[in-house]
């Protein structure tokens, strides 16, 4: 009779758990992104016990698979900010600098505030410069399912925004 993997995965989770997070913790700064990116680091070792031959999974396993999705994550957010550093070099002409960095800083939180989806579809489409039948293939989705997508994720993108702007 061979062992239970996924019972094995469920012991080590309660001992590495406080081990993972603390790791993600400590380095990211933000208790929510620790809490997702532990999230991804234990999905993953679900993923891995259903590989064959599955890997020795370990409480080290864990924190280095963990140090995988930290440093994806900061790729994504870098690609996110050149990306949108870059449409903004392209964009409208200021007068003051100031302005032109206050106007990125706010589509830059705009962005992070949007769903999954729409940020996911809007940072593919627009600052990867994914064509939209390469969108659609990356998400999974239906040619006209992700066209619907862009532009719900455009309207929302627009009233988050111009919510953000300054009263003044």
């Amino acid at each position: 009779m061979r062992p239970d993997r996924g019972l094995a995965l469920l012991e080590l989770y309660d001992d590495a758990l406080p081990h993972v997070y603390g790791y993600l913790r400590a380095r990211c700064g933000s208790q929510p992104l620790a809490e997702d990116l532990t999230a991804e680091t234990f999905l993953a070792a679900v993923a891995a016990v259903r590989r064959t031959p599955p890997p020795q999974l370990s409480t080290a396993w864990l924190v280095g698979t963990a140090r995988h999705k930290l440093v994806d994550h900061w790729r994504r957010a870098a690609r996110e900010e050149r990306g949108l550093r870059l449409t903004h070099e392209r964009g409208a002409d200021y007068d003051d600098p100031w302005e032109a960095e206050l106007d990125l800083l706010r589509a830059h939180e705009v962005l992070r505030a949007l769903t999954a989806h729409h940020r996911a579809a809007l940072t593919l489409r627009y600052l990867d410069d994914l064509p939209v039948p390469d969108v659609a293939a990356v998400l999974g989705r239906s040619l006209h399912a992700t066209e619907a997508l862009l532009v719900r994720a455009r309207a929302a993108f627009r009233r988050a925004y111009e919510g953000a702007e300054d009263p003044q």
